[in-house]
C-alpha cells in the first residue's frame, strides 16, 4: 500500500481513507482466480459455475471488496468486481481524475436483500481549493452470468445516485455563472426553500446565467449526455459572483403550491396571471426530476370542457342559458359515452351540464358542428394550444390533434388524444377569463428577445363572459363548490377526472380562477377533480390572489 492510505476494519464495517496526491493501492483480489476478474472473467472447463440467488455472505463479501477498491482509487480492481468492467473502469477512473476526488471514506450499511446502501464522505480538490462532499447511494450484487461469481451490478448511480447513462462527473470552472433568482417582487427563490424550482432554476441558470451578469465559480457537476439538459451542480468549491435574475414567480403562491402538492404522492400545479401570462407558481411532487407541471402530457378530463363550451357557444350551437339534453349515455360513431353513475339532467341548460360535469350533453352536440376537427381548431386558434410556447424554460404547450368520428368525440370531454399538463390548463383558464391568449412566461421576453406565441384570434366577449359565468356557477354550487369554498372574491372553476391506461382510480384535475389569478392542478389517481386537485388549486389561489 502506498503512503497516504489507511484501511480500518471495525466490527465488520470498514472505512478507507485516501490522502495525498496519489491513491493508495490495496489489492483485495490477491489469490482470487489468478488476480481476479469481473463480468468478463474466464473459467476453466472443469470449473463448477455456481447458480441461484446470491447469498448474504456473498453480498457482504462482494460489496465490501468493491467499495474498498473504489475508495483506494484502484479503478481497475473495482471495475473487475462488476458485471460491466468496460463501463465501470472509465467511470471509476473519472471519479479521481475528472471529478478530482482526493479523499474518500465509504461506509456500507446493512444489506437489504441484494442491495447495499452506503455513505460517501469525500474531499474534492481543484486548483488549490478543497471542500468536503457527502452523499449516499447503493449498489446491488448479482451473480455473474458466465462465472457464477457475485458481482456488483454496474450502473452510473453506483458512483452517485443522480448520475445516469452517458452523464459525467466533472469538477472545474462552471459552464455558466450561477444566478440569484428572485420573484417579481425581488424576493429570493432558492431550491432549498422551494424544492420544485430546482430543475427550473438549473435551466434558467444554463440559459440566462451569462445574461444575468454573473461570473463563473468552481463546481462539481453532472454533465448530462443531452447537451440541451442543464448541468446539475452537486458541490460548489467557489461561488463566483451570481447574476441577479428576476422571474415572474410569486414567493407566496410558490410557497403555498409547494405545501399543497406534498399532500399527494404525485401532483402538479401551475398558477398564471391572466392579464399578462406571467407564471406565478410551479410545483411538483416529487419535487426533483421531471417537471411534470410544465412538461407532462396527459388527458385532462372534463377541464377540457372549458374549450369545448367556448367552441360550441362561438359556433352558435349552444348558450349558457340554453336547454340541452344530458341523458345517461350518448353514442357517436359506435362509441358510447356515459356520465358518472349514469346520472342525467332533465330540462337542464348548458350551464347546468357544465357545472355538474355532464359528458353526454357535450357529446350529443358534436354532430351539429359539421366539422370533427372544430375542437382542435378552437384550441389552437383561440387558446394557443400547440403554438410553440417560449416560456423561458422547456415546456410542452399542449396537443389537440385533428381527429374524426369517435376519437373526435372523446376529445370533447378531455379524453382520447388530448394531451395537457397543469401549465396548459392554467393558461386555458386564463384565456377563458380574459378572452385573450397570453403565452405564459417565467422570465420577461426582453431578457433574450425570444418569440412569444400569439393566437390567431381572441374569444368574442360574449363567449368569454358566458364561459366565465359557467365557471362561476361551478364554483358556487357545482362540482367545484367544496374545493372553492375557502376562496373569496370573483372565483370560478371546472373539475375533471381522466382514466389513463386502464388505471383503477382516475386522475384528478381541477382548473380555477380568483380575480386576476388562474391555476390548474392534476393529482395522479386522485379520483374526482374536486376531491384532490381542487384543494391544491384553492390553496394557491388563496395565497396569490
Amino acid at each position: 500500500m502506498r503512503s497516504g492510505a489507511k484501511v480500518a476494519i471495525v466490527g465488520g464495517v470498514f472505512a478507507v481513507v485516501v490522502g495525498g496526491v496519489g491513491y493508495g493501492a490495496y489489492n483485495v483480489l490477491d489469490g482470487l482466480n489468478g488476480g481476479g476478474g469481473g463480468g468478463t472473467d474466464s473459467k476453466s472447463a472443469s470449473a463448477e459455475v455456481k447458480t441461484g440467488p446470491v447469498t448474504k455472505a456473498e453480498i457482504d463479501d462482494a460489496s465490501k471488496k468493491f467499495l474498498k477498491a473504489w475508495a483506494d482509487g484502484d479503478a481497475d480492481t473495482a471495475s473487475q468486481l462488476t458485471n460491466n468492467a468496460a463501463e465501470a473502469g472509465p467511470a471509476l477512473t473519472g471519479y479521481r481524475e475528472t471529478a478530482h476526488v482526493t479523499e474518500a471514506v465509504i461506509t456500507p450499511g446493512p444489506a437489504v436483500g441484494a442491495k447495499v446502501p452506503y455513505t460517501v464522505k469525500a474531499t474534492v480538490s481543484f486548483e488549490g481549493r478543497s471542500k468536503p462532499w457527502s452523499y449516499s447511494s447503493e449498489l446491488t450484487v448479482v451473480r455473474g452470468l458466465t462465472t457464477g461469481r457475485p458481482l456488483v451490478d454496474w450502473a452510473p448511480a453506483v458512483i452517485h445516485p443522480d448520475l445516469t447513462d452517458g452523464a459525467t462527473l466533472r469538477t472545474g470552472a462552471a459552464s455558466t455563472p450561477s444566478i440569484e433568482a428572485v420573484d417579481h417582487n425581488g424576493r429570493p427563490l432558492t431550491k432549498e426553500k422551494y424544492p420544485s424550482l430546482g430543475t427550473i432554476l438549473d435551466a434558467l441558470r444554463a440559459k440566462y446565467g451569462e445574461k444575468a451578469g454573473g461570473t463563473a465559480g468552481i463546481e462539481t457537476v453532472i454533465e448530462n449526455a443531452d447537451a440541451k439538459s442543464p448541468d446539475k451542480t452537486l458541490l460548489t468549491l467557489t461561488k463566483g459572483r451570481p447574476g441577479k435574475l428576476r422571474t415572474t414567480l410569486d414567493a407566496n403562491a410558490q410557497a403555498a403550491a409547494e405545501v399543497a402538492v406534498k399532500k399527494f404522492s404525485q401532483a402538479s400545479v401551475v398558477a398564471v396571471k391572466p392579464s399578462t401570462g406571467a407564471i406565478r407558481a410551479v410545483a411538483n411532487n416529487p419535487a426533483t426530476g421531471f417537471n411534470a407541471a410544465m412538461q407532462g402530457k396527459q388527458a385532462p378530463g372534463s377541464t377540457m370542457k372549458i374549450v369545448t363550451a367556448a367552441m360550441l357557444i362561438e359556433k352558435g350551437l349552444a348558450a349558457a342559458d340554453q336547454k340541452i339534453e344530458c341523458p345517461p349515455t350518448a353514442t357517436y360513431y359506435s362509441r358510447t359515452f356515459k356520465n358518472l353513475d349514469d346520472f342525467s339532467i332533465p330540462d337542464g341548460t348548458l350551464t347546468t351540464s357544465f357545472a355538474r360535469s355532464c359528458n353526454t350533453a357535450f357529446i350529443k352536440l358534436i354532430d351539429d358542428t359539421k366539422d370533427d376537427a372544430a375542437l382542435a381548431k378552437e384550441a389552437r386558434d383561440v387558446f394557443g394550444i400547440g403554438l410553440d410556447w417560449q416560456t423561458g424554460v422547456v415546456s410542452y404547450d399542449g396537443g389537440v390533434p385533428e381527429e374524426t368520428q369517435g376519437e373526435a368525440a372523446a376529445q370533447y370531454i378531455g379524453q382520447g388524444t388530448v394531451q395537457m399538463n397543469a401549465l396548459n390548463m392554467a393558461s386555458i383558464t386564463a384565456t377563458a377569463r380574459t378572452g385573450t391568449f397570453r403565452q405564459p412566461i417565467i422570465v420577461d421576453r426582453e431578457l433574450d428577445n425570444r418569440p412569444i406565441a400569439t393566437a390567431a384570434r381572441p374569444l368574442p366577449p360574449y363567449v368569454s363572459q358566458q364561459v366565465t359565468n359557467m365557471m362561476r356557477q361551478t364554483a358556487s354550487w357545482g362540482t367545484g363548490k367544496a374545493a372553492m369554498a375557502s376562496v373569496v372574491g370573483d372565483k370560478g372553476a371546472k373539475t375533471g377526472s381522466a382514466e389513463v391506461d386502464g388505471q383503477a382510480t382516475s386522475n384528478s384535475w381541477f382548473a380555477g380562477f380568483n380575480n386576476d389569478l388562474a391555476a390548474a392542478a392534476v393529482v395522479q389517481s386522485g379520483g374526482h377533480g374536486g376531491d384532490a386537485a381542487g384543494p391544491v388549486v384553492a390553496a394557491v389561489l388563496r395565497a396569490g390572489s
